[in-house]
């Protein structure tokens, strides 16, 4: 059985190329304005890394008509809150407000899609803020590591990229640079407004073509064309620093975008090793996690004291990881085995069908919880439509109830290989004169969301896919 679909969502498209999509619920008296740009660190190269990050911190600071701080006071004022984060794909601010006052957020995203200002005294305040981020993800065990892992993973393609930039070029990039990126990328042919709430869609949708369709369209954005390479063997990482209590151990395997045919059944897959994450790009805490198979093979058996995998959808293909945090005195090679044990399992038998409808049920519970709040589904709507288009929501439960056991069978198989898999491990400074035998095995990533003002980290054992916020 399928879950029930929320309402219908209006979409309509303006001259300039704008993106628009509208869902009434009426449920209660709020309303959220998202405006969603096809801007993260997919879109940058060596020497500007986080530039877009960067770019999202300015657009706080005010325009011309809305100073520094006005933006933040009209929301407040209106018993509203307001925010914004970048991840790979894309960038995305909102306004969740009383729905009497949606129009705020389209006057106040309206306004920073053009006028947004960069002073140079502003711009040197956040590079400031932006460092001291940086140094502060690098000081949490499993972010460090889980960036070393995926830019071992990725060779070519600038997902390799940290989404809040290397040291290096924060420290580089200049006021011209910001604008630039802000100029290319901020147009209305390269974003989408989504609006969820209280309201009447007409009456909203005249509100948005009024603020919006003056804004001319952009050139379209540079591509990205880099395309990365099949993997031909097993990568591996070895960090040591200080930090951290025991030793980490993680996993990535190459693994399809989500407009591949193989991206359902690997969906499946990652719930059957960890318990179901949700249908969007962020998802939530695993449902069943405490039932799943790395559970019970590491956790119940005390070689981890937590384990979690993660896999989520994105407009070029991605990465499947695997994270365990050790328990101590376990050595990882132990770790590592009881892991590919694991992947070797669910890729050489198939899964019963007990065990695939039960994770089939976190997902439908996953999907209720995903449509429960206007700012839950505005973040569905948008995360989706730029990794995966418009059709993806709506034909998310037919794709996934046709996947069969033969399917997982066969993606597993194809995906847990030995030439495939990047691992990692990372050994607190204490260790790190130990010697350390480094078995053909596999290990972990993983990096969770955290709150405004700080980076994509690492804390929890289920890679989330965290993004940076403002």
């Amino acid at each position: 059985m399928t879950p029930t679909p929320p309402t219908p969502t209006v979409r309509a498209v303006l001259p300039n190329g704008l993106a628009v999509l509208l869902r009434e619920v009426h449920t209660a008296p709020v309303a959220t304005f998202w405006a969603w740009y096809r801007v993260g660190s997919r879109n940058e190269v060596p020497g500007i890394t986080g530039i877009s990050h960067w770019v999202e911190h300015m657009l706080f600071k005010g325009t011309p008509t809305l100073g520094k701080g006005e933006f933040s006071r009209l929301v407040n004022r209106h018993g509203g809150t307001w925010n914004g984060f970048t991840w790979k794909d894309f960038t995305a601010y909102f306004e969740t407000l009383p729905a009497a006052h949606v129009g705020l957020g389209v006057r106040i995203e309206s306004d920073r899609m053009v006028n947004s200002l960069f002073e140079p005294d502003e711009v040197e305040s956040e590079r400031t803020v932006i460092i001291s981020e940086r140094e502060g993800a690098e000081n949490n065990p499993d972010y460090a590591l889980y960036e070393e892992v995926e830019a071992a993973a990725y060779r070519v393609h600038s997902y390799r990229h940290a989404v809040i930039g290397y040291k290096s070029d924060l420290r580089a990039i200049t006021r011209d640079d910001l604008i630039r990126h802000y100029r290319t990328y901020y147009t209305p042919n390269n974003a989408v407004v989504v609006a969820v709430g209280d309201f009447d869609s007409d009456a909203l949708l005249r509100e948005i073509r009024a603020a919006f369709e003056p804004i001319p369209a952009g050139p379209p954005p540079p591509p990205v064309r880099t395309v990365e390479p099949p993997q031909e063997g097993e990568r591996r990482v070895v960090l040591r620093r200080p930090g951290g209590a025991v030793p980490i151990v993680q996993m990535a395997f190459h693994a399809p975008a989500a407009s591949h045919p193989d991206f359902f059944p690997l969906l499946l897959v990652d719930g059957v090793l960890s318990g179901f994450k949700g249908p969007g790009v962020f998802g939530g805490e695993a449902i069943g996690a405490r039932s799943s198979r790395l559970y019970r093979a590491l956790v119940e058996r005390q070689l981890a004291v937590e384990v979690g995998s993660a896999f989520r959808p994105s407009l070029d293909p991605t990465l499947l990881e695997i994270g365990a945090t050790l328990r101590p005195g376990v050595p990882p090679e132990q770790v590592e085995e009881a892991i590919l044990a694991e992947l070797r399992r669910i890729s050489e038998e198939p899964v019963g069908a007990g065990e695939l409808d039960k994770v089939r049920k976190q997902a439908r519970a996953q999907w209720v919880y995903a449509c429960d709040g206007v700012s839950q589904q505005a973040v569905l709507l948008g995360s989706t439509e730029i990794v995966a288009g418009g059709e993806f929501l709506a034909r998310f439960w037919d794709r996934l109830l046709a996947v069969t056991p033969a399917q997982i069978l066969e993606v597993a198989a194809r995906t847990f290989t030995d030439r495939n898999r990047t691992v990692g491990w990372y050994f607190p400074d204490r260790a790190a004169e130990e010697p350390v035998a480094i078995s053909t095995a596999a290990g972990v990533a993983r990096s969770d969301a955290s709150e405004r003002r700080s980076t994509a980290g690492g804390a929890g054992a289920a890679p989330g896919r965290g993004a940076v916020d403002a």
